[in-house]
């Protein structure tokens, strides 16, 4: 049985949720409170040792960080359509990883962990000025493509997707951003599709 060590208003948890539930997966939810430091136990700790969620077990098999996680599910699970394995396509695929980590992390997310999480040591003023940033970029791409990476969805959509939706918690607006919103609106409507808090 797959478990997934996550909390219900973590984002990078509720990625490789979605990503298990389009995959038509079965799977257990271990809930990890991190408020009540549940991440930074000796036990959890033993599943991984930076003290983060998600982690996903398989079997023997453990897994940390989000993005690694899709692509494990993509490749263990998908096909092809989640993950291409020609190097082109899966560069594009892998460009829009790093963006979820870095363009997408440094803005919306930190805009939301500033909000919703009363985290203080974040600059919420370039938090701010980097979501508009990435999501100029991503309307532009977006007002020529359906999907972010190729003319499908696959794991780069689900990687880029909850912070993105979960925008308006870090009171950032993507009313000014259409394509956005279509894209947003779009993912919803995937045969699998599971929303969270938020969303």
């Amino acid at each position: 049985m797959i478990k997934l060590y996550n909390y219900e208003l973590s984002g990078n948890a509720y990625k490789v949720q979605l990503m298990l539930s389009l995959l038509g997966l079965e799977y257990e939810l271990v809930r990890v409170d991190i408020f009540k430091g549940e991440h930074k136990t000796p036990e959890f700790l033993e599943l991984n040792s930076f003290g983060q969620i998600p982690v996903l077990t398989d079997g023997d098999i453990v897994l940390q960080d989000a993005q690694a996680i899709l692509v494990y599910l993509a490749r263990r699970y998908g096909n092809e359509e989640w993950l291409p394995l020609d190097a082109e396509p899966m560069s594009r695929v892998m460009r829009w990883l790093s963006t979820a980590t870095s363009e997408i992390r440094q803005g919306v997310e930190y805009a939301r962990r500033y909000h919703l999480f009363n985290m203080p040591n974040i600059d919420i003023e370039t938090a701010t000025q980097k979501s508009e940033d990435i999501l100029k970029i991503l309307d532009q791409h977006l007002s020529e493509n359906n999907w972010l990476a190729l003319g499908r969805p696959t794991i780069a959509d689900v990687a880029c997707f909850p912070y993105v939706a979960l925008a308006s918690d870090g009171k950032i607006s993507i009313e000014a951003y259409p394509n956005v919103r279509t894209w947003i609106e779009r993912i919803k409507q995937l045969p699998g599709f599971v929303g969270m808090t938020g969303i």
